[in-house]
Parts: structure tokens; C-alpha cells; sequence
């Protein structure tokens, strides 16, 4: 039985209610964050928590926890569920109003929602053991601020869809000037000649939280550069390796774009070391 937080209280999840009212049910008028955690041990919760409040202040809902609070939350719910690899789903809508209404109401209280996942063991950086990703590609239809983590997702969700009827384990995003913007779900990057390259952030893009540890851990070692730029399409195709990025994916390799293979179709030296700096320096954000 898993055991779930709600505005205040922890509970199995049979019992957890919300009102039909609830704007983050009407309107997906909320944020949320995913955090990765291997054995009780959080992966880049800070970082987690600041974009949590900064997308709360972009869509106004005043709510303050420090991150002291958000982490005391998160323990406990590893803790009250057995511990393990887990994610945890932590969520915040705008609250229940007494009518349903787009404009934002006031003396409203947010609801306030965490649970647990389990997910895979961390990645090990041995590209003869990680299976690499299948993905399929398409123009991204979404709205206009995909850099504000909402809780309203159906966009990423169809473009998802499309992917996984394809068979593909993600679905990659062109914009109408034929520029890689992201995954349904994840950051996207090309390796080119050993050069790591992503699109740069602006409102097509979500600020991945392992997009920023990955791109910082790079840096500070100096044996991979690194790049933010304009993706082509182009590039894309012609890339010697593929990577996406997200908390639960870490980095995940991808072999194979609509049907054709990236680079020689096997996973690369790159992404091996790039794994590994990963690993080894990802519990100190």
C-alpha cells in the first residue's frame, strides 16, 4: 500500500480526495517536480526546488515552503514507503474555488500533493550493458511556454503518444524552423566529432534539471565540450550519437531515429564518459 501526502497529512492512497473544483483538476493550473532518489539519497533536489518556485511565481500562486520543508516531506515519504529507488512526484495547484472561472481567484488555498515511485537502478556507464532508446520525431505543437513545468501536460503527453504508437521509446520536436527543441518528456543533445551539443534555453524549452547538473559536471571537467546552440533537423540526422536527458532517465542513449540509425547504431564512447562524470558527481546538487 502506498502512503501518499496531502495538505498536511500522510495517508494510504485509496484515501487521498481532492474537490472536483480544484483548478488543477479543471485547468491543470498548477506545478510540479520529479526528483530521482537511490537508496534514500535525493538527486539534485535543490535545484528541483528552485525551479518549482520560480515556475509558481511565473503562473502566481503564492506559496513559500523552503526547501527545508519540501525535503522533510520527500524523506518521510521514502521512508513511510520502504525505501529503494524511488522518484517523488511533488505537486502544487492553484487550490479549489467555489465556481469554475479562468481568472486566477483570490483566498484560495493550494493543495499540496506528494507520492512515490519506484524507477530503475541508476544507468551504469558500460555502453556494451545500456540498451539504447528508439525514438521517433515530429513538429512540437505545444504552447508557448514549455519552459514553465505545469502540471497541464497533455500537449507532451499526445506528442509522447505519437511515439510510443510508432513503437519508440520518445518522440523528439522540431519547431517550424526546423530546430531540435526537446522530448515529449526529456532534453535532447547531439554529439558531433566529441562535442555535446543541446539547443539553448529560451520558451520552447524546459530548464531540465539534469540538463543543468550534466551540462555543469561537463564544464567543470573539461574532457567533453560542450555546446548550447540551434539544433538542426539536419544535425540531428547526421549526428554520431544521441542523447536524452531527464531525473529519471539520467542520460539515455538513443540508437535509432524513425527507423534509421544514429551513428553506427550502437551506443557511444561519448556517452560512456560522459555517464560516468555523471554518476559519479550527481548527489552533490
Amino acid at each position: 500500500m502506498s502512503i501518499v501526502y496531502l495538505n498536511g497529512a500522510y495517508m494510504p492512497i485509496e484515501e487521498a480526495k481532492i474537490s472536483p473544483m480544484d483548478r488543477g483538476f479543471l485547468f491543470g493550473d498548477g506545478i510540479y517536480e520529479v526528483v530521482p532518489s537511490y537508496d534514500g539519497k535525493l538527486v539534485g533536489f535543490g535545484p528541483h526546488i528552485d525551479r518549482m518556485n520560480e515556475g509558481l511565481s511565473l503562473i502566481g500562486i503564492d506559496f513559500n515552503w523552503s526547501a527545508e520543508r519540501w525535503r522533510e516531506v520527500a524523506q518521510n515519504l521514502i521512508e513511510k514507503n520502504g525505501g529503494g529507488n524511488l522518484g517523488i512526484y511533488l505537486h502544487v495547484s492553484r487550490g479549489a474555488d467555489s465556481k469554475r472561472f479562468h481568472a486566477y481567484p483570490e483566498g484560495v488555498e493550494p493543495t499540496v500533493f506528494a507520492f512515490v515511485f519506484e524507477i530503475p537502478a541508476a544507468p551504469v556507464a558500460d555502453k556494451n550493458a545500456v540498451k539504447g532508446y528508439k525514438v521517433s520525431t515530429t513538429q512540437d505543437l505545444r504552447w508557448k511556454r514549455c519552459n514553465i513545468k505545469s502540471t497541464a501536460l497533455l500537449g507532451n503527453v499526445m506528442h509522447f503518444q505519437h511515439g510510443y504508437a510508432e513503437g519508440s521509446n520518445e518522440t523528439i520536436l522540431y519547431n517550424v524552423d526546423n530546430e531540435v527543441t526537446e522530448g515529449s518528456a526529456c532534453n535532447a543533445y547531439i554529439v558531433k566529432n566529441g562535442v555535446v551539443i543541446t539547443p539553448r534555453l529560451d520558451n520552447q524549452i524546459l530548464p531540465g534539471i539534469t540538463r543543468l547538473m550534466l551540462l555543469d559536471i561537463l564544464r567543470k571537467d573539461g574532457s567533453i565540450k560542450v555546446e548550447e546552440r540551434a539544433v538542426t533537423m539536419d544535425e540531428l540526422l547526421d549526428a554520431d550519437e544521441v542523447w536524452l536527458t531527464s531525473s529519471s532517465k539520467e542520460i539515455a542513449p538513443v540508437i535509432e531515429i524513425d527507423g534509421k540509425p544514429v551513428g553506427d547504431g550502437k551506443v557511444g564512447d561519448v556517452w560512456q564518459a560522459a555517464q560516468a562524470l555523471y554518476s559519479a558527481n550527481k548527489f552533490n546538487y
